[in-house]
C-alpha cells in the first residue's frame, strides 16, 4: 500500500510540474512561429532545416562536434566539504563556435552562455575519477543541484562529483524566464547540443590534465539525454549513465500535445521532428563505449519522461535498464537503482 501511495504521489506531482512549468499552452504556441503553422507547413519547414543540416555531420561526429581541448579555467575555492573535501567553482570561455549560420548571430548574442560553469567536489589528496553530473531543463543552481543529487555517496564510490552547467540555465541563462535551449528552432537546438558536449568533454579534459584518471557522465531528464548523447560521439569518456532521461524530443512534443491535424498528419510531423534533430540524437549512433558501462536509470511512474524513453535508450545501447518505483521528480528508489549499478561507475567496471 505504501508503495502504491508513493507512486500515486510521485506521479501526480510529475502532471502537475509538466503542466505548469513544461508545457506549452494555446497561447504559448500562436505567439511561435514555428508552431503556429498547419501540417503541410510545418511538414514542409521541418524538411527545409533537415536538409539545411550537412552530410558530414552524420559521417564525421567528430568534426561536427569538434575535439576536446583543455581549456584556461579560472578555479575559485568555495569551501571544504566532508573529510578533507574541497569544493571549487569552476569557469572557462566554451570553445564552441555555432556551425549554422542561420542563427549564428542569434545564438551568439546570448553572451552569459559563452562562459561555461561548473561546481567541482574532490579529494585533494588523491587523483580520482570524476563523474560530470549534468541538471535537467529549468536546473543548474548550485544551491538546487547540491541538494539534489547523491554527492556524498558517489564520493564514497571513489569518485570526485562535477555538477555541469548546461548552456542558457543557471548562471548561464541570463534574464529570461526560461532557457534559450532547447528550442522551438531545431537550429538552436542543436546549436545548443553542441555546445552542452564541447563545454562537457573541455572540462573532461581539463580534469584529465589535473590527474583524474577516468572520468564519466550521469545526466538526469535533458541532461539524461545530454550524457547518452556525449556516450556516442565522445570516447574518451568511461562510463555513462542516463537517468530519467529524455530519448526522443519528437516524443516529447507528441506527448505534449504539440502535432496538428489527423493521427497521421501527426505521424508525419514527428517522423520530421525526430529527422531535423537526428544529428544530436543518442539514437542515431551506436555506443562509443562499452556497453558494460553504461546504464540506463529510469522511474516506472514517471510521467515527464517516461519509462519508454529509458526503454528507447536501453535497447538502442544495448546496456542495462535499472527501474525504481518513483518519478521524474520524487525518485523513491533511486538510491537502491543506483546501487544496483554502482560497477559501472567503478574504475574499469569492477565489482
Amino acid at each position: 500500500m505504501r508503495t502504491l501511495l508513493s507512486r500515486g504521489l510521485a506521479s501526480a506531482i510529475d502532471r502537475a510540474v509538466f503542466v505548469t512549468a513544461l508545457s506549452r499552452g494555446k497561447a504559448s504556441r500562436a505567439r511561435s512561429p514555428a508552431e503556429s503553422l498547419g501540417h503541410e507547413a510545418r511538414v514542409t519547414k521541418l524538411g527545409e532545416l533537415a536538409a539545411s543540416i550537412p552530410e558530414s555531420a552524420f559521417d564525421a561526429p567528430a568534426s561536427f562536434f569538434g575535439a576536446p581541448r583543455a581549456p584556461e579555467v579560472s578555479m575559485t575555492r568555495a569551501r571544504r566539504f566532508g573529510r578533507g573535501g574541497e569544493v571549487h567553482d569552476l569557469s572557462w570561455r566554451s570553445s564552441h563556435a555555432p556551425v549554422l549560420d542561420a542563427v549564428r548571430a542569434r545564438y551568439l548574442a546570448h553572451q552569459p552562455s559563452a562562459t561555461a560553469h561548473a561546481r567541482w567536489f574532490s579529494i585533494p589528496s588523491a587523483a580520482r575519477p570524476v563523474v560530470i553530473v549534468v541538471h535537467g531543463y529549468l536546473g543548474g543552481a548550485y544551491s538546487f543541484e547540491e541538494g539534489f543529487w547523491p554527492l556524498r555517496w558517489l564520493m564514497r564510490q571513489g569518485l570526485d562529483v562535477a555538477l555541469f552547467v548546461l548552456p542558457f540555465h543557471g548562471p548561464r541563462k541570463g534574464p529570461e524566464a526560461r532557457p534559450k535551449f532547447p528550442s522551438s528552432d531545431p537550429r538552436m537546438t542543436i546549436e545548443g547540443f553542441r555546445q552542452a558536449i564541447a563545454d562537457l568533454r573541455d572540462l573532461a579534459a581539463w580534469l584529465r590534465s589535473r590527474g583524474a584518471p577516468e572520468i564519466g557522465v550521469l545526466g538526469m531528464s535533458l541532461g539524461g539525454y545530454t550524457a547518452a548523447l556525449a556516450a556516442t560521439v565522445a570516447p574518451e569518456l568511461s562510463f555513462a549513465v542516463p537517468l530519467v532521461p529524455l530519448a526522443s524530443i519528437a516524443d516529447f512534443a507528441g506527448a505534449d500535445g504539440r502535432f496538428v491535424g489527423t493521427p497521421d498528419e501527426q505521424r508525419l510531423q514527428h517522423d520530421a521532428v525526430e529527422r531535423v534533430h537526428a544529428v544530436v540524437s543518442p539514437l542515431s549512433r551506436p555506443l562509443a563505449l562499452p556497453p558494460s558501462r553504461v546504464a540506463v536509470v529510469a522511474g516506472r511512474v514517471d510521467r515527464i519522461t517516461p519509462l519508454s524513453h529509458a526503454e528507447k535508450l536501453a535497447a538502442h545501447f544495448r546496456c542495462r535498464l535499472e527501474v525504481f518505483d518513483g518519478g521524474h521528480l520524487v525518485q523513491a528508489g533511486r538510491a537502491r537503482a543506483l546501487e544496483r549499478i554502482s560497477d559501472v561507475f567503478r574504475p574499469g567496471g569492477r565489482p
